[in-house]
């Protein structure tokens, strides 16, 4: 059985949150083990950790383990990805070929293509004013009726059908970020960007185009960050993760391209240059201040609009690929890495 552990820092917390932001201490889940997905569920204080080993619930309050589900608990796959919470609390998990399992009080369900679904590869869930639930896969994304449980499947409207991040924004529109740019959906029409029109920063260091994308790659999809020849990689089409902001204005993380930003007419773009941290953008959550936090190859970058920090590993981060984040009931920011997770601490207060 897996064991969630708390890390040495993890022993002895603080009275008090920092008034920089740093991790104030770290949950290891093992040295080869990644944690792909981290959601929040405030209802419960529970913190839902995805790694490639299995699922844990986590008490967030305390930092100890609820529960924690493998593949004898129920879960289809133990390759987790995704992590999504329904309008009627069922825990949804996007796997790694095998699917999505659907969770709640001790119940399981799984769901294949056979049942309506688009893939095996599952990567991402959004839900709707309505309640529906969007789950983003290799194959396109599926549209879930939570009352009847059957699924619509988008492929071709998609500008690729790699999907790896869904957000909805406050008119109710689906925005997709995928292996060949972003998507939105309003309900009736579909519209779509690339690097043409904007996304993702210029390849000023004249970096290798990313092998690791496209149809016919699906055996090269281990996020490895380099080419065969051990040189970086550039494909600023490739979006890791879209965000709707508080504004409305929606921000989507690349490959190579740094992290962009769209205000509904134009894209801009931030990058290493401007104080990321790295160019690769996995996750992104933006806080209750309205404090942007981006998960890179290269740590956690805060930008509060002006000034922009980061923390990796040599502030006590695990590793520097941050591949989730998600924000705390009081304000703090949780990152998910390779061998696990890290508490950032945030000041209290104005």
């Amino acid at each position: 059985m897996l064991a969630f552990v708390g890390s040495a820092a993890a022993q002895s917390k603080p009275a008090s949150s920092p008034i920089q932001p740093k991790v104030v201490e770290t949950f290891a889940v093992g040295d080869n083990v990644y944690v792909r997905a981290l959601t929040m569920e405030p209802k419960t204080g529970s913190l839902w950790v995805g790694t490639s080993a299995g699922v844990h619930e986590i008490d967030v309050a305390t930092g100890k383990p609820r529960n924690t589900f493998t593949r004898s608990s129920g879960l289809a796959n133990e390759y987790v990805f995704a992590v999504g919470i329904d309008k009627e609390g069922y825990k949804w998990f996007g796997t790694n070929a095998g699917g999505v399992s659907r969770y709640k009080d001790g119940k399981w369900k799984t769901f294949f293509p056979m049942h309506g679904l688009a893939d095996y590869w599952v990567y991402s869930f959004a839900n709707q004013k309505n309640g529906d639930l969007w789950i983003g896969t290799w194959a396109g994304v599926n549209v879930v009726d939570l009352k009847t449980l059957k699924m619509r499947t988008y492929v071709k409207e998609l500008i690729n059908e790699w999907v790896y991040g869904i957000d909805v924004d406050n008119q109710d529109r689906v925005w997709f970020g995928t292996e060949g740019g972003v998507s939105m959906f309003d309900g009736k029409t579909w519209k779509s960007w690339t690097h043409k029109d904007g996304l993702g920063a210029i390849n000023e260091k004249k970096l290798k185009a990313s092998p690791n994308t496209g149809l016919g790659t699906r055996s090269r999809h281990d996020l490895g960050l380099r080419s065969d020849d051990g040189a970086p990689t550039y494909n600023p089409n490739y979006v890791f993760s879209i965000l709707v902001a508080q504004d409305q204005n929606i921000w989507a993380g690349t490959w190579g391209g740094g992290v962009s930003h769209f205000d509904g007419k134009k894209w801009s773009n931030y990058s290493v240059k401007d104080g990321l941290a790295g160019d690769i953008v996995y996750s992104m959550v933006q806080d209750g201040k309205g404090v942007f936090w981006f998960g890179t190859n290269a740590g956690v970058s805060r930008y509060d609009g002006k000034s922009w920090t980061t923390i990796d590993n040599t502030k006590g981060l695990l590793d520097n690929n941050v591949y989730a984040l998600a924000i705390a009931p009081n304000g703090d920011i949780w990152a998910g890495t390779k061998r696990g997770v890290a508490h950032i601490g945030q000041a209290k207060g104005k």
